[in-house]
């Protein structure tokens, strides 16, 4: 046995190793055809999609709180929980009901705070959704596609963490009017963060801007600020050529509005919080005009 592992290495390694080359014109020209189109999606105006790259920063939060605070400034929206694994929206937008399904076999997302609401939390029973690359495509295809969703100003969507799947689906199916990012200040975030905004420029979608959380913490009793992490994300946003949006402070409340279904922007209106996101909203629905402007 041992001998003949030896004379494979050897073969192997006299052997020339041959490297496909580059894709010619024609190649590439069907490569180009088996690639999904990407269609507008009917009855929708504009796609934000969250990314963060990393987990744990406090993406779905940014989700959330942005679409119903879009909702409290006048807008038709919507938000698409894109996370097939580990979906969240449900809880955070205290929604449970299974979608109605329509005369065209289209689902009906439910609504809730003036948001409506889709997501694999709705369609599956309680328990871990264990598939493959294909089958993840599929459901966000189903989840995107198969639903009813206009008449929608904006439709937000809340992603998974890293560079996988759900990103590349939804760039090539349907047009992404921009990407919202969010990292916390640390430069483990800010790298993997990096990293997914150059896969959305890579794949030629436009970068809205990045919403900083868990930036700092407010003394309730002095009110004095105290920075959590040696901040790296100007280097970052230099980097990129973008602008940080808002820098979002940690606060206690989130946590218990976010367990509790109500959206802290509605919960708590006055406070810095809800302030800070009309800022995001704001800056958002100005990005998508001027980008609209531009188009024409």
């Amino acid at each position: 046995m041992i001998s003949l592992i030896c004379v494979s290495i050897r073969r192997l390694s006299t052997s020339k190793i041959c490297l496909q080359p580059k894709p010619d014109q024609r190649q590439a020209e069907l490569m180009a055809r088996s690639l999904p189109k990407r269609l507008p999606l009917k009855g929708v105006r504009d796609i934000v999609v969250v990314s963060s790259g990393k987990g744990g920063v406090g993406k779905t939060t940014t989700a959330v709180n942005l679409a119903v605070t879009l909702s409290s400034m006048g807008k038709n929206v919507g938000i698409l929980d894109g996370d097939i694994f580990g979906p969240s929206v449900p809880l955070m937008m205290n929604v449970s009901e299974v979608p109605l399904v329509d005369e065209r076999n289209m689902m009906v997302p439910p609504v809730n705070f003036g948001v409506k609401c889709m997501s694999m939390g709705l369609l599956v029973e309680t328990g871990p959704v264990v598939w493959r690359g294909p089958l993840v495509m599929s459901a966000i295809q189903r989840l995107l596609k198969g639903s009813v969703w206009g008449p929608l100003d904006i439709l937000v969507v809340d992603t998974p963490p890293g560079t996988g799947d759900v990103h590349l689906s939804l760039s090539q199916h349907v047009p992404l009017s921009g990407i919202l990012l969010v990292s916390s200040p640390q430069k483990a975030a800010l790298e993997v963060t990096r990293k997914g905004a150059e896969m959305y420029r890579s794949l030629k979608v436009p970068l809205i801007g990045l919403v900083e959380n868990m930036s700092y913490v407010v003394c309730d009793k002095c009110e004095n600020r105290i920075e959590l992490a040696e901040n790296s994300t100007k280097e970052l946003v230099d980097q990129l050529d973008i602008k940080v949006l808002e820098c979002i402070p940690i606060e206690k409340e989130v946590m218990q509005c976010g367990d509790s279904g109500t959206p802290l922007c509605l919960k708590y209106p006055e406070s810095q919080f809800a302030k800070a996101y009309r800022s995001i909203g704001q800056k958002v629905i100005d990005f998508l005009e001027n980008k609209r402007a531009t188009d024409i």
